[in-house]
């Protein structure tokens, strides 16, 4: 069997995988594949947390098991360019201690999967429905802009008035059709998105740890927070999410607010939203009831799925930061600048589950 984000034809040195030189099998639990063998940390401690939660789900499985089978599936699609440079980073990052760390992830195809059930995964923005008028002329905007905010030929300056045209084009489409809030609650129910395995079990690990998460993002406020509630069925204390901000009159949409943030201006606008967000919850030595979420965190681990998502960390006043890239699609002709850009790359719409072993050890006291 051939796993499914097994990354072909890349250079075996950039491969992450401490798997050891003995025959290689897989085995199927319930309608799941896993690797199964050898250890992912060098030292061959896994995450616990996940994988017990894990074997409960699938019965008669050892959470050990589980935890070697979904991190070395992760590992098979990890790449690393520089090894001794991340190790140096979580070593700094762990001596820290976890109330000095905080996670700033992008939303669209970074916590929610690029591909379902082989077909594109809808966004944030895509999967609103006005009426048909509206949504026809919303589907031609992203058919014509969507290909080039991917595309390797167009320069960064050229790409980012491509994309505030087409943010501000399609917000006016909504505003004029007619959304209503009762839209978005529909559209998402019928919406073919989905989170990557492995998400919620990193939120509740972070959650268990009081790290702060922020998610910047350049869809919807309003339609990220109904996301979480119907696919997620839950809230975390520890999440906020900055983005663009719908405003409502008796239901009915009538203006954004504030400036609107695309997916390659995070780094002028989202800041800018996050900082009250920062302020107004005081730090871990104040009397704030959400003392999870701290001003002063200098540690960072940043996840996106665009270069761009770099800039989310911009203006913060950090110490140390471990940024992880999920490079979704056109793998060969973008996974060098995306190595050159992220300490970690997670090729082919991979799970979340490296990720969670990465901040596992983030978050150990015990060198890894």
């Amino acid at each position: 069997m051939i796993p499914q984000h097994a990354p072909r034809a890349l250079p075996t040195a950039l491969l992450l995988s401490s798997l050891p030189a003995r025959r290689r099998w897989w085995r199927w639990w319930g309608d799941r594949q896993f690797f199964v063998g050898g250890s992912f940390s060098s030292s061959g401690r896994r995450c616990r947390f996940c994988c017990g939660r894990a074997a409960r789900r699938m019965g008669g499985v050892s959470g050990n098991d589980v935890a070697t089978a979904l991190a070395e599936k992760a590992a098979l699609a990890m790449v690393v360019a520089d090894p001794a440079s991340l190790e140096r980073k979580k070593a700094a990052v762990r001596d820290r201690g976890t109330d000095n760390l905080q996670v700033i992830a992008d939303f669209d195809g970074t916590l929610t999967r690029y591909w379902i059930d082989g077909c594109r995964g809808q966004t944030s923005h895509g999967l609103l429905k006005s009426n048909p008028e509206t949504d026809a002329k919303i589907q031609a905007q992203y058919e014509y802009y969507h290909p080039l905010e991917y595309s390797p030929a167009i320069p960064i300056d050229e790409k980012t008035k491509l994309m505030e045209e087409w943010w501000e084009k399609t917000h006016s489409l909504l505003i004029e059709g007619g959304l209503t809030f009762d839209d978005i609650q529909k559209s998402v129910s019928s919406a073919n998105i989905g989170f990557r395995d492995g998400v919620v079990e990193l939120f509740e690990f972070l959650e268990e740890k009081d790290v702060p998460v922020l998610v910047f993002s350049a869809g919807v406020a309003d339609v990220i927070e109904e996301v979480f509630r119907q696919k997620l069925h839950r809230s975390f204390r520890n999440i906020k999410v900055v983005s663009n901000r719908m405003a409502f009159d008796n239901g009915r949409l009538v203006a954004f607010k504030g400036k609107t943030i695309h997916v390659l201006n995070k780094n002028e606008h989202a800041l800018d939203m996050a900082a009250p967000v920062h302020d107004q919850l005081g730090d871990s030595n104040g009397s704030s009831d959400n003392s999870a979420f701290v001003k002063k965190r200098t540690n960072v681990l940043l996840l996106g799925d665009h270069t761009g998502d770099l800039g989310m960390s911009d203006g913060l006043n950090y110490e140390n930061r471990i940024s992880v890239g999920f490079l979704n699609d056109n793998v060969e002709k973008s996974l060098k600048t995306y190595q050159e850009a992220f300490d970690m790359v997670l090729l082919n719409d991979a799970s979340m589950y490296g990720v969670l072993e990465l901040v596992s050890q983030l978050c150990s006291p015990d060198k890894q």
